[in-house]
């Protein structure tokens, strides 16, 4: 690729041969030098960096300790030497208010704002903190699970089973027909007309190709061919990676899905650029990435 998508590109060695000793976590979790990522309910610790800019508010060992004993904490990897960990403040009612200038926000809303390996840091901090508050039970018996290898397993206290962290795989895909292109309305999005990619995720038993041209079928009546990976995206929101393609359709005639869309139409490029009554999705996502892509070539 000629260059890397938003929310990729993280500077980390993960460490993952490390982590599973307890005594090396432990002694990074309590070294001055390590660095902590807060994550409070599904938002990021940023300050303001420039005009329009963002950056990601990384705290030292000491500044968060008074907090770790009823924080939900993971290891992240090593940056240049130090331990960087994501931690879980959901639980207060407002916490680190008291350092300037920084305030907690959705990744989602500023992301294109984000500057260097910042916004991969803190996508990497959300989509784990999400995944290890929303498990701390164990979905084959119901028991206690209890955090090891640094937070990257859970081990249920009843069963034995261990949980490892999820990632949802969708495909995301850019539809065409000669010179238009197919752009919906998700159903979601019920405050503003934004028109972008269809996208699903992929079921059980199911390739991506064939995730691809199911789930555009599905949305909008559109049969497709010939799908082309073009890239993937972390999409911590909650937990997904989107898988990004190109396809070619069959037909025009389009018939959508009510549940998933509220309106889907094909587009030249001059509709697309013009964006009059509707907007595209944020420039940081792939969805973006593959409409920019396909109006410019």
């Amino acid at each position: 690729m000629p260059r890397p998508n938003a929310l990729t590109g993280s500077p980390l060695d993960r460490a993952g041969t490390s982590r599973a000793d307890p005594t090396w976590a432990t002694h990074h979790l309590t070294h001055p030098a390590s660095l902590f990522l807060p994550v409070w309910r599904g938002r990021n610790l940023m300050r303001a960096e420039g005009p329009g800019a963002q950056a990601a508010v990384k705290l030292r060992q000491t500044a968060v300790a008074p907090l770790l004993a009823n924080a939900t904490w993971a290891l992240m990897g090593l940056l240049e030497g130090a331990a960087v960990f994501a931690l879980d403040l959901s639980a207060l009612d407002a916490p680190l208010s008291d350092i300037e200038g920084a305030r907690f926000q959705d990744l989602r809303r500023v992301g294109g704002a984000v500057a260097g390996h910042d916004a991969a840091l803190m996508a990497h901090a959300r989509g784990l903190m999400h995944w290890r508050t929303r498990n701390r039970f164990c979905g084959v018996c119901g028991a206690v699970c209890v955090p090891s290898q640094a937070g990257h397993v859970l081990l249920c206290q009843g069963c034995g089973a261990h949980h490892f962290p999820r990632t949802d795989p969708a495909v995301i895909m850019l539809v065409t027909h000669g010179e238009r292109a197919l752009l919906g309305h998700p159903a979601g999005f019920r405050d503003m007309r934004v028109f972008t990619t269809l996208a699903g995720f992929v079921e059980p038993g199911e390739s991506l190709e064939e995730a691809v041209a199911r789930e555009v079928l599905e949305e909008s009546g559109i049969r497709v061919v010939r799908p082309r990976y073009h890239s993937s995206q972390p999409w911590p929101f909650p937990g997904s990676i989107m898988l990004g393609f190109h396809a070619e359709a069959e037909n025009e005639d389009i018939t959508i899905d009510p549940h998933e869309i509220r309106e889907a139409k094909w587009f030249t490029r001059e509709e697309a650029r013009a964006q009059e009554g509707f907007i595209l999705p944020p420039d940081f996502s792939i969805a973006r990435r593959l409409i920019n892509e396909w109006m410019e070539a």
